[in-house]
């Protein structure tokens, strides 16, 4: 029976582990066996904070309204339960922008609140049109600042990519076509004519 030497393919297995843990502590980054326990840890890790994430981010939005609220002379509360009254669709990341940004703004919002919870929930609707207005544009300010980051990655992947397809084309023109100069050299032979048929005729 032939022997099997698996010498390459864990060689392979080992370098991609070990790659992965690059920038671990002490033998968690030099050692297989300790490299792949903490990186199965690392994914779970991962896993689950992917989620936890969008949580801690909800309380950093709810924290910070607060504190802006309380400036204001309302809580947190309060302020929500006016807005939904008043009919003001803002959600909590937008607001947050709004109190450190523009603290005008969100007293605005403040006064709206407090005239919803009143019960001039109809008077506050149409003084809020402007002041809805106002909150548009402070988010699509918000919105655009992100699209530009995203735009300015987009292009330098796109010049990147644009600059191989021109480098590859470069190549194919300086290529010679082989099967051109095949079918010429073809067709100069045939049109040869043999010096045997000549000599042949001329006996006749």
């Amino acid at each position: 029976m032939t022997r099997v030497k698996n010498s390459v393919t864990t060689r392979a297995r080992h370098k991609k582990v070990l790659k992965a843990a690059k920038g671990y502590f002490g033998s968690k980054h030099r050692l297989y066996k300790t490299a792949k326990e903490q990186l199965m840890h690392s994914g779970q890790y991962a896993f689950r904070d992917r989620r936890q994430k969008k949580r801690d981010f909800r309380k950093l939005w709810i924290t910070r309204i607060n504190a802006a609220c309380r400036e204001n002379e309302i809580s947190y509360s309060r302020f929500i339960e006016g807005l939904n009254k008043a009919g003001v669709e803002v959600n909590r990341k937008m607001l947050s922008e709004i109190a450190i940004d523009n603290p005008k703004a969100f007293t605005e919002l403040v006064n709206t609140a407090k005239k919803g919870l009143e019960g001039k929930v109809v008077a506050a609707k149409k003084e809020n049109k402007q002041e809805v207005a106002v909150i548009k544009e402070t988010t699509k300010k918000v919105v655009k600042k992100e699209e530009k980051v995203e735009e300015k990655t987009e292009t330098k992947k796109g010049i990147k990519a644009e600059g191989k397809k021109t480098a590859v084309k470069k190549v194919e023109e300086k290529k010679p076509t082989t099967t051109k100069k095949v079918v010429e050299k073809k067709e100069t032979q045939e049109k040869k004519p043999t010096a045997k048929k000549v000599v042949k005729k001329e006996t006749k």
